[in-house]
């Protein structure tokens, strides 16, 4: 039998099932999760990794789905685009209570998990740098050491410091703070010239 499960069940149904539970807003119980899927721990850990993988494969996910999802409500061009892109995925995800949830229940984790370098910040430096090469292109000025992906990880942390710092600290994110720090790095990101040595 578990011979058997280990064929049928990969790695991408582990995640959409511990989707249900972080969506549920229940902790992604490695245990109740090889029940559920009708393998064994060994196998559900052979499949996804460690516990700490599997929630950041599972939030990497619903960052992606989040991003694309508020993608047809932004009609605005250029840098104007992508900061209306961006304030509607902070809006998206910070009102998220399976998030809010997850914060509440264990901080240390999801800093761990969504604010240091893994998947969740490779996937959410994807999704930027693919926006901003959409929306500004040709517009970009091509200068040493600071290219659209160094940009795109810069606006990442940006954002990331601007929601998420807040939340672990029980106040409402700076949504403004973030809009206002982007909006200057991607004006500086088309302007012509050289920056300014430090």
């Amino acid at each position: 039998m578990e011979h058997l499960a280990l064929r049928r069940v990969a790695p991408t149904d582990v995640v959409v099932a511990a989707t249900g539970h972080y969506l549920a807003g229940r902790p992604i119980d490695m245990s109740a999760l090889a029940v559920d899927l009708g393998i064994s721990r060994a196998t559900l850990y052979r499949r996804v990794g460690n516990h700490e993988a599997l929630l950041g494969a599972v939030l990497a996910r619903q960052t992606e789905l989040t991003w694309r999802a508020v993608r047809p409500a932004v009609t605005a061009e250029g840098t104007a685009g992508v900061v209306a892109h961006l304030v509607a995925f902070v809006e998206a995800v910070t009102g998220s209570q399976a998030l809010r949830g997850l914060i509440e229940r264990d901080p240390v984790l999801f800093v761990r998990t969504v604010m240091g370098p893994g998947e969740v910040e490779d996937t959410a430096t994807a999704l930027v740098h693919e926006l901003v090469l959409e929306r500004l292109g040709d517009r970009l000025q091509e200068r040493p050491g600071l290219d659209a992906k160094v940009l795109a990880r810069a606006i990442v942390r940006v954002a990331d410091s601007m929601m998420y710092s807040h939340l672990l600290r029980g106040t409402e994110p700076e949504v403004g703070s973030a809009v206002a720090v982007t909006t200057l790095l991607l004006d500086a990101a088309v302007q012509p010239g050289p920056v300014p040595a430090s």
